[in-house]
């Protein structure tokens, strides 16, 4: 647990920043976007709003969400794997069920600190004078006080069930494939000392190969979390220039044209980081469920609108998880050594 924790918290610090990019790049509610490519989306945050509150914009959340939610991860991964093998299960369907239930346990942890993290990543530093995101909290705990008594608790859980969709198939492939490598890479090598690229190399594998595959579900998920609605937002009553000096037309319109924002406001993905950005003019999905969605995607944009953004999510996906595992298999090697087990003597 204390590997996994470490490693895990590890691997998301490093890829913050881009999970800040590509997190600007989706919220962002102006037209036209002000954050296109990803480079220059990172010059212009870099630049505008520095390194602590532009790009580690809600690192503390993500922090304080990411250790406990990676140590429960793992705990319960490795206890539900050992336990599946030990019964008879083969073991990859045991990899298989363990990733699925450990990211379940993680869940807890992780959905309501991303909530927090991505809404302090969108609103940068605060009164941030170069992006307008909607949001201003003066700090974590400033944000998570403001969610709860404006929005209610439930507010930290937005998007659960979406995260779910896509983070439970992915976590549940993930380490069937690492398991699956890493066990050919011992045969081939002979010994459990893989070495530093290989060791890398499995993980990276893993991760990637589950990335790929669940693509279709972070793309339905990023949809249904950062559409645009305008269907439902009303259209403001246009003001009769010839009013006699009554204010009431000026105040309607004004509050018909925040009813219409409100309407068209765009949701923010708050779960762990996606790689799809939606195409301009992207059809809108009406309706909450996954497999709605997918069906609507396909429809509409045929087998490529599934796999929209497929290449930067292998490698995201690819480089934490090399990352993550890596320092896994180090950590838990090093502990052996400074906390060794206690050896049953024979007597």
């Amino acid at each position: 647990m204390i590997a996994g924790g470490l490693g895990g918290t590890t691997g998301d610090m490093l890829m913050h920043s881009l999970d800040t990019v590509k997190t600007r790049q989706q919220g962002d509610p102006h037209i036209p976007p002000k954050y296109t490519s990803l480079g220059s989306s990172y010059y212009t945050i870099l630049r505008q709003e520095g390194v602590r509150r532009g790009l580690y914009g809600g690192w503390v959340p993500a922090l304080l969400g990411s250790f406990p939610g990676t140590v429960l991860f793992f705990g319960t991964y490795e206890l539900t794997k050992r336990n599946l093998i030990d019964r008879g299960m083969q073991p990859n369907l045991a990899y298989l069920s363990a990733g699925f239930v450990g990211d379940l346990a993680a869940s807890i942890v992780y959905v309501p600190t991303e909530v927090l993290k991505t809404r302090l990543q969108l609103q940068g530093r605060f009164n941030n004078p170069h992006f307008y995101s909607g949001y201003n909290y003066r700090g974590t705990v400033d944000a998570a006080r403001t969610i709860v008594r404006a929005e209610g608790f439930s507010a930290l859980f937005h998007g659960y069930q979406a995260t779910l969709s896509r983070d439970l198939p992915f976590s549940a492939l993930q380490f069937m494939f690492w398991e699956q490598f890493r066990d050919w890479a011992v045969q081939w090598k002979g010994t459990n000392e893989l070495g530093t690229a290989v060791e890398f190399l499995t993980g990276a594998a893993g991760g990637g190969l589950a990335g790929a595959m669940t693509c279709p579900l972070d793309v339905v998920k990023t949809r249904l979390q950062t559409q645009v609605n305008t269907d439902i937002a009303p259209a403001p009553k246009p003001t009769n220039p010839s009013s006699k000096g009554s204010v009431e037309p000026h105040i309607s319109q004004a509050s018909e044209t925040v009813k219409a924002k409100e309407a068209a406001k765009r949701l923010i993905s708050t779960s762990s980081p996606s790689t799809h950005t939606p195409r301009p003019g992207a059809a809108t999905l009406e309706t909450s469920s996954v497999i709605t969605g997918l069906r609507m995607i396909y429809k509409t944009e045929g087998v490529g609108g599934w796999f929209r953004g497929v290449g930067p999510r292998f490698v995201w996906t690819s480089i934490q998880s090399g990352c993550m595992l890596f320092l896994y298999q180090t950590l838990l090697r090093k502990l052996d050594v400074w906390m060794p087990l206690e050896k049953e003597v024979a007597l």
